[in-house]
């Protein structure tokens, strides 16, 4: 028996008790902190995404005042600032305007933790954090009067031309957070709700007048922003049905794209070896159920079809095939920790990586927790392939010109 299966019961009861939800409140999967944070620092996915996205400037052909960019979940913010380096890298010289949801708290100060180096680098930036819905957040609007009225909105020069400089003040903005990220539960899914709509706009006071004419304004009324380049990472939880998907997620993100502009639609495939440690365990599951070419046949019908946009704009789809839909990304690991002896916290990364994919309820986790079973199963697994690693599919959403 490994190490790892040895060491496991020891664990078993504090796993367990971590673990397991309340029974009074709702699944929250996407609330998990402590299996984000380490699928997040144990994997290669973030940046196997932001090169993905990366891929799509060349296609992308910005028009005055600025490069327009959306990120439908910041996440903690790595994706997006990788894709304003290589932004920088392509455009030097052109102002960008990045906008990013997001609903965490700690995503959102993770996310802004990240700017500093960007306004830095690339000084004609305006960057907008918003907590609002798919649905709101380009257009930093709410639907309902409600919550316009409720509407809450910080307009931050920063002073400085330094990394160092704008780092500090940057720091110094948990007020902000505080007060503007608090959510509530939807008694429909449990996921989080925002209490309040936020908008940050931050940028830096030495280029307030250059950036004049693209920093938005609480004017009461959507903004009237176009976006060049949108990204959905996992934006929604797999097991739901396409159409809410559509309906609620990526429709309303193409709708937000410019005339030539691009959306890349990035999600779990399953077809790994992190679904084979899953399917050891739970032999039935699948939990991908919406595969690319059924959210195209979707996004068809809902964004062409009739009472959709039609055409013209229109738009087209690429990715339909393999070749250039299918990309992977890894568990971070010494060759000498997936041999014959794979460490406890070698196999406990690996594990919690591919439930977090899976997007396996905590419930569930818990219940396989007191036996050994689960990290038997995950070590073999890792041994077998010489490590562990997923598949993630994309696809692109591209507006046509009309």
């Amino acid at each position: 028996m490994s190490t790892a299966s040895t060491a496991a019961p020891d664990r078993a009861g504090l796993l367990a008790s971590a673990a397991a939800p309340r029974k009074d409140e709702p699944f929250r999967f996407f609330d998990n902190r402590e299996k984000y944070l380490l699928f997040v620092t144990t994997t290669s996915e973030k940046s196997e995404v932001a090169a993905r996205v990366g891929k799509e400037l060349q296609h992308v052909s910005p028009r005055p005042p600025a490069m327009y960019l959306f990120d439908a979940g910041t996440g903690n913010g790595t994706v997006l600032s990788q894709v304003l380096r290589q932004m920088h890298r392509e455009l030097p010289t052109v102002p960008f305007f990045a906008a990013g949801k997001e609903i965490s708290m700690e995503d959102a100060r993770l996310t802004l933790n990240q700017l500093p180096d960007r306004l830095a680098e690339h000084p004609e930036t305006v960057f907008v954090l918003t907590n609002m819905f798919y649905a709101e957040a380009p257009w930093l609007h709410p639907r309902s009067p409600a919550n316009q009225a409720k509407l809450k909105w910080w307009d931050i020069a920063l002073d400085g031309d330094s990394a160092h400089e704008f780092s500090e003040q940057i720091h110094q903005l948990d007020h902000v957070l505080t007060d503007g990220w608090q959510t509530t539960s939807s008694p429909r899914t449990g996921n989080p709700i925002y209490e309040c709509p936020a908008v940050l706009v931050l940028y830096r006071k030495d280029r307030a007048f250059s950036l004049d004419g693209i920093i938005p304004r609480n004017i009461g009324a959507p903004q009237d922003i176009a976006y060049d380049l949108g990204l959905a990472a996992q934006p929604y939880r797999s097991r739901t049905a396409a159409e809410a998907k559509v309906r609620t997620v990526l429709a309303p993100l193409a709708r937000a794209l410019a005339p030539g502009g691009r959306l890349v639609v990035v999600q779990s495939t399953g077809h790994d070896p992190g679904m084979e440690i899953i399917r050891r365990i739970w032999p039935d599951e699948d939990p991908f159920a919406t595969p690319r070419h059924m959210l195209i046949t979707e996004l068809e019908r809902e964004l062409n079809g009739p009472g959709g946009t039609g055409t013209p704009p229109g738009y087209r789809f690429e990715g339909t095939s393999d070749a250039g839909a299918l990309f992977t990304y890894h568990l971070h690991a010494m060759p000498n920790e997936v041999g014959s002896r794979i460490s406890t916290s070698t196999a406990l990364a690996a594990w919690n990586a591919a439930v977090y994919v899976a997007q396996i309820e905590d419930e569930r986790i818990a219940s396989v927790l007191s036996s050994p079973h689960y990290l038997d199963a995950t070590v073999e697994v890792v041994r077998k392939h010489g490590g562990l690693w997923f598949q993630d599919e994309s696809f692109v959403v591209v507006r046509n010109h009309g």
